[in-house]
């Protein structure tokens, strides 16, 4: 039992190492939270160039988010990076994090 409570309470810190290695690597995106949409679960973002989805120019668009807490974390004005995915459905918002 002990050995199951460890394994759950190492999976935060897991989570979270991961995510900061995950946004140091440079598929982070900068940007500024413009809008959020929390009953449609979307957030729009102005950002510079976002080289892992293929845009090359600076621009501001309307994502999904992939976890509708990712909202709370969040208001307007709030400079960001974040990461995104591609899909047949648009974009989405798969992390993001307030930067000072």
């Amino acid at each position: 039992m002990n050995r199951i409570i460890r394994t759950v309470a190492a999976i935060p810190l897991a989570l979270a190492l991961t995510w900061g290695s995950a946004f140091a690597q440079g598929a982070a995106i900068n940007g500024e939270v413009k809008k959020i949409d929390e009953s449609a679960g979307k957030i729009t973002l102005k950002h510079g160039p976002a080289k892992s989805l293929g845009m090359d120019e600076p621009m501001t668009m309307v994502y999904r988010v992939k976890d509708p807490a990712m909202l709370k974390q969040v208001k307007v004005g709030d400079k960001v990076r974040f990461e995104a995915e591609g899909g047949d459905a648009g974009y989405t918002v798969t992390g993001i994090q307030k930067v000072k």
